[in-house]
């Protein structure tokens, strides 16, 4: 897996996280004195919420997965230890889209890359579990990237999002913007609207792996991913 934070040694990895602990500790340090100074104390709290949210990712997926609560099966596809059946799939954090992504890419070479790295997890997902006890196995999931056209010909079925996934999307609102912004290797808004929450049974998805796998090798084959 080319990720180039777990590629590091341990102690490099230890000073990553302390350095942006330090850094965000500073920042929200400098905006309390802000509000102290106008009186305005809804500055620093709305500066905390907002930098926590943003650092989370350097610190949790570490940690979840050297617990094995997450699982990688590509550098961008991350899927949390199965619970009752269900298997639930994440794209890659902001975390993992610093150390992953080549700043040398361009916007439309960093969607087909992100994309590829999706359809890779899930084949790498199947390989897994097939020939396993699967049947009852569901994969549930929510994204922005991925269309809901392009879910169902993976498999996916929608489904509705509940209200906590909605609440945890907009508390990470300026994570999910940094993060959207460094796929399209510009400034871009998300559109929390369009999210969508997708569901799969594991044999579903069995049966399209070969469909799966093709589209994957088509953008290989584009060679704007590296």
């Amino acid at each position: 897996m080319k990720h180039r934070f777990y590629s590091r040694s341990k102690n490099e990895q230890i000073r990553i996280q302390f350095s942006i602990g330090v850094s965000a500790f500073i920042i929200i340090m400098l905006f309390f004195f802000i509000s102290w100074l106008t009186g305005i104390y809804l500055i620093g709290i709305f500066t905390t919420a907002i930098v926590l949210s943003i650092i989370a990712p350097f610190i949790d997926a570490p940690a979840l997965r050297k617990s094995g609560r997450l699982i990688y099966f590509s550098p961008l596809f991350i899927t949390e230890k199965p619970n009752n059946d269900v298997i639930k799939i994440h794209g890659g954090t902001l975390f993992d889209y610093i150390f992953v992504i080549d700043r040398k890419m361009n916007g439309k070479q960093r969607t087909d890359f992100i994309i590829h790295q999706y359809l890779e997890g899930i084949l790498n997902l199947i390989e897994k579990y097939e020939g396993s006890e699967t049947s009852d196995l569901k994969i549930i999931g929510t994204s922005y990237v991925i269309n809901e056209r392009t879910a169902r010909k993976l498999g996916f079925k929608m489904k509705s999002t509940n209200y906590l996934q909605k609440f945890i999307l907009i508390y990470n609102y300026f994570n999910i913007l940094i993060s959207n912004s460094i796929a399209k290797n510009k400034i871009s808004f998300p559109h929390l609207n369009k999210t969508k929450t997708f569901e799969a049974d594991f044999k579903k998805l069995l049966q399209r792996k070969d469909y799966i796998k093709k589209l994957s090798e088509g953008i290989q084959k584009t060679k704007l991913i590296r």
